[in-house]
């Protein structure tokens, strides 16, 4: 296991799960350049880690995330308001991308806020975990803004094209109970179960098939936006790669011979 505390982001691994932390408490992990960076340096790290089968993300504190610093924001529009809007190809979109496609399952513990590009990046997890505290907001035509962070497609085939719109135009907040009547998490528990519940759950996942995982990440992405016939080939592609594996042949003789 291993972390650093006054880092922006933090990293721990503890056996096969690997648990990325938002490290600005005092912020409520309000996102600065320097923490967008540390974070997508943070994922691509246990992406491309063999030994890490799942992760948690998580922030520190009592907020999950509030989404762009508005502080650093304001400055970067009275300098060249032209380019301050790049932090959205540059950070942004990458670090939605990588919790998204990344090949072993991600697992939200949301312990707080989660409020604009935060939201975002908890629902790019593959499963959420909340804070019976925890609120969460789009956050964005507040400042006159349309979403970033996949809101526009995670929103919409989470809860629908109208409540999605709905929650875009008025920015109104809903709580974790709302949000698991929705859905869109899991698990409610309390505040200082919650990284705990999702190392728990991701400790689950990291002791499954990982490679069928990974290809149902992409089923899934995939069915979201496509057509039956474009489905219907990814599942046949994706049962194809996977039955060559060692991981389908034995639990298919495991299942057979009633063991595990």
């Amino acid at each position: 296991m291993e972390s650093n505390s006054g880092a922006p982001v933090t990293v721990e691994r503890d056996g096969a799960v690997a648990v990325v932390t938002l490290n600005r408490p005092e912020k409520r992990n309000a996102l600065t350049v320097e923490l967008k960076e540390a974070l997508l340096a943070a994922l691509e790290e246990v992406a491309a880690d063999d030994s890490v089968r799942a992760v948690v993300l998580a922030g520190s504190g009592k907020s999950f995330c509030v989404g762009q610093d508005l502080s650093e924001h304001v400055e970067s529009l009275r300098g060249n308001a032209s380019t301050s809007f790049d932090t959205v190809e540059r950070h942004y979109n990458p670090i939605v991308r990588s919790i998204a496609t990344m090949p072993k399952p991600v697992v939200g513990a949301i312990n707080g806020g989660a409020v604009g590009a935060g939201l975002g990046f908890a629902l790019a997890c593959d499963l959420r975990v909340a804070a019976d505290t925890a609120t969460f907001a789009t956050a964005f035509a507040a400042i006159g803004l349309t979403a970033d962070s996949g809101l526009s497609a995670s929103l919409v085939h989470s809860l629908g094209a109208a409540r999605a719109t709905e929650l875009l135009l008025l920015g109104e907040s809903f709580d974790a109970a709302q949000a698991q009547a929705s859905g869109l998490v899991r698990a409610v528990v309390p505040a200082d179960r919650v990284v705990d519940t999702a190392r728990e759950l991701a400790a689950r996942l990291a002791a499954g098939p990982t490679l069928a995982y990974a290809e149902i990440k992409k089923a899934v992405a995939l069915g979201a936006v496509s057509s039956l016939d474009t489905v219907l080939e990814g599942e046949a592609a994706g049962q194809a790669r996977l039955g060559v594996t060692r991981d389908h042949r034995e639990a298919v003789e495991a299942f057979l011979e009633k063991r595990r």
